[in-house]
């Protein structure tokens, strides 16, 4: 089956078009044409800007959009076939959470000590003599004369 570069080529060379005739009427670099007609899609800017590429060499050499962007599809269903990885993510991202909150509580509690620490009352570490005003004797009080 002829793939869909190979369809854009034979189209363009159907009408006796260049590949710089064909950058001139849609504004595509000749780099990109060319990717096109190889069918190395993966080498382009995005799957947007293709889907774009497509339409303006369809038009530029009179073939049906509809017709181009059908075969680009279905060709591009085996490229994203992917396998799946064994190991989930979604696991690794539970752990990483769970590790996350621990840490946070650990944080909390060392906090909640430190600020504790800082905000002591102080009242009970000074002597008797010196924490209240009203009590403290002056030294002169209790000598007469």
């Amino acid at each position: 089956m002829e793939s869909i570069g190979q369809y854009l080529k034979r189209h363009r060379e159907e009408r006796a078009m260049s590949v710089e005739e064909v950058s001139r009427a849609t504004r595509i670099p000749v780099g990109n044409l060319e990717r096109l007609e190889n069918d190395h899609f993966d080498d382009l800017p995005g799957e947007v800007f293709v889907r774009g590429f497509l339409k303006a060499y369809a038009r530029a050499v009179a073939i049906p959009v509809d017709d181009v962007l059908a075969r680009y599809t279905s060709s591009r269903r085996v490229a994203w076939v992917t396998p799946l990885p064994m190991t989930s993510p979604i696991q690794k991202t539970q752990g990483r959470r769970f590790g996350v909150a621990i840490a946070f509580v650990v944080l909390l509690i060392l906090f909640t000590l430190a600020l504790s620490i800082v905000l002591k009352p102080r009242g009970r570490d000074v002597p008797t003599e010196l924490s209240s005003s009203e009590h403290a004797l002056s030294p002169f009080e209790g000598v007469h004369g």
